[in-house]
């Protein structure tokens, strides 16, 4: 993340800080390096990467009281990087879902909620500030130096420069499973995991609907793979984008992936349909040696049968038999077949 970091301060944190807090002192004599010599700072100590990306210094990064490597600047600057960068990855990446892979036909399911999207969308905006706050320690920490990240393919072994992404992938598919089945022990699950367990049917805007803590607690392996493993300060922030993307597209509702593998949109679909199975990130690996692997039904790969009104029965009645065993009540769900049965009744 120091990468990311650099580039932001180049761009626009050098200049927000030095007019926030700015450095009192009549040193501004035009070039960067000048300016950093007149005020007794380097420019190129707290900017170690940020001129093989285009975009160089300007004299403002040494004209704030908060120097670059000054904790509190950076802790603000990663909250800031982190909670707007997961914005624009989910607005993007939802979006650009909903409008060209998730079938609209969705909205007539008799579990489809009242205003469903809007409400998808309130809980995420709610959720990610908070995600962003608790996950800003673990960005923080490797920037400072802390973990096992590296800048050059020639401070590992070249085999492990390929071999690191199908390790993350295990690690993180791992201990997301373990994470995200106990979120669903009945003494967490009420308190953490329900309100993403609120859409029954979710749109690609459900990805990001979490409780914070919850979203922050799937988040962990993600965060502590370099802690132990080294992993390439590129691949790490490309892996992040990553996670990003695969978690709407597991919500998208497009059951492309029938494989007994990989855990796609039709595993996940039944996970929110039936909530006890595939709890699996990326493979169904942990969900089959955890005996928690539900085979999706094969109704759901075909475009006009998923959405059959007698496919859509069956799937009510068993999903409100587990809500019944999981939750107890239904209460908290205001479906949007429910409220035009009511409007039809009242006309």
């Amino acid at each position: 993340m120091d990468y990311v970091l650099s580039i932001s301060d180049n761009l626009f944190f050098d200049y927000l800080y030095a007019k926030i807090l700015p450095l009192q002192s009549d040193a501004l004599v035009g070039t960067a390096n000048a300016t950093a010599e007149a005020v007794g700072r380097s420019i190129g100590e707290n900017d170690p990467v940020s001129q093989y990306f285009g975009v160089e210094p300007t004299q403002y990064a040494v004209l704030s009281l908060l120097e670059r490597d000054d904790w509190r600047r950076q802790a603000m600057s990663l909250f800031l990087i982190t909670w707007i960068f997961g914005l624009v990855l989910y607005y993007i990446g939802a979006t650009l879902s909903y409008v060209f892979i998730f079938d609209k036909r969705t909205f007539n399911h008799p579990k489809f909620l009242k205003n469903q999207i809007r409400q998808e969308i309130a809980q995420t905006n709610a959720a990610l500030p908070v995600m962003a706050i608790f996950t800003v320690p673990f960005f923080l920490t490797e920037v400072k130096g802390y973990t096992l990240l590296y800048s050059s393919t020639a401070d590992v072994p070249m085999w492990y420069n390929f071999f690191q992404f199908p390790l993350f992938i295990a690690f993180t598919d791992c201990f997301i499973y373990l994470i995200h089945r106990g979120l669903h022990h009945p003494l967490i699950y009420k308190h953490l995991h329900k309100p993403h367990h609120k859409w029954i049917m979710p749109t690609p805007y459900a990805s990001h609907a979490f409780h914070p803590l919850d979203g922050y607690a799937q988040s962990i392996p993600y965060h502590v793979f370099p802690f132990i493993f080294p992993l390439h300060k590129l691949a790490y922030i490309s892996l992040f984008a990553f996670i990003n993307m695969w978690t709407i597209f597991i919500h998208d509702g497009e059951y492309l992936a029938n494989s007994p593998f990989i855990n796609g949109a039709a595993c996940h679909t039944m996970h929110h349909l039936y909530f006890n199975y595939n709890y699996g990130q990326f493979t169904t690996i942990w969900d089959r040696l955890g005996g928690s692997y539900r085979t999706p039904s094969i109704e759901l790969f075909d475009k006009d049968k998923k959405m059959d009104q007698k496919v859509w029965k069956k799937q009510v009645g068993e999903m409100e038999k587990v809500v019944k065993e999981v939750e107890g009540d239904d209460r908290f769900r205001e479906y949007a077949a429910d409220s035009n049965s009511d409007s039809k009744k009242e006309q």
